[in-house]
């Protein structure tokens, strides 16, 4: 026991105050990084986690996927948006082409400083993701020209079936307002 008194006598002299100051030093410099990097999502899980999907090797679950290659770039691209944690980016290129400026900014803003917005944004990413890979999808209605309804089991949610729409004005697909 005598090499723990010692040990906590040591830190009362002034040879320990250096280590102190590096410490504050250390901390302060982490407080500073952390106040710069965005807030960190709800421990459950991440977006990032929920559009990673591990393979568990082969298996009998079919994955339907859009034959479209112009739709499935644009759901690579929401993806790509959604595993960087861009939802300016994603929202601009997600909403309706006729969505007004200002129902655009309230729809970042709700996945951006709502309560919900974490959860909201975290199973909006998944569905994209689960719809680009044809993960849990069941059918897809629609031409896949100029319209693609994605129905599917909702990849978070269990037994949650949802529907995703898109539409093509112009060349460019869009989320169905």
């Amino acid at each position: 026991g005598a090499g723990a008194g010692a040990g906590a006598g040591a830190g009362v002299e002034g040879n320990a105050a250096p280590t102190v100051q590096q410490m504050q030093a250390s901390l302060s410099a982490a407080a500073a990084a952390a106040a710069q990097a965005p807030p960190l999502p709800p421990p459950q899980m991440t977006a990032q986690q929920a559009i990673t999907y591990a393979s568990d090797g082969p298996s009998d679950v079919e994955l339907l996927q859009t034959t479209s290659s112009s739709l499935q770039a644009k759901l690579d691209q929401l993806t790509n948006l959604g595993m960087c944690n861009d939802r300016a980016g994603f929202v601009s290129q997600f909403v309706p082409l006729d969505l007004s400026a200002a129902d655009a900014a309230a729809y970042l803003q709700d996945l951006t400083t709502s309560l919900e917005a974490e959860g909201q944004w975290t199973n909006l990413i998944a569905e994209i993701a689960a719809i680009r890979c044809g993960k849990g999808v069941d059918r897809i209605e629609g031409d896949q020209m100029s319209r693609a309804v994605f129905c599917f089991e909702h990849p978070l949610l269990p037994k949650c079936d949802r529907e995703v729409s898109f539409v093509c004005v112009g060349g460019e697909w869009r989320a169905e307002g």
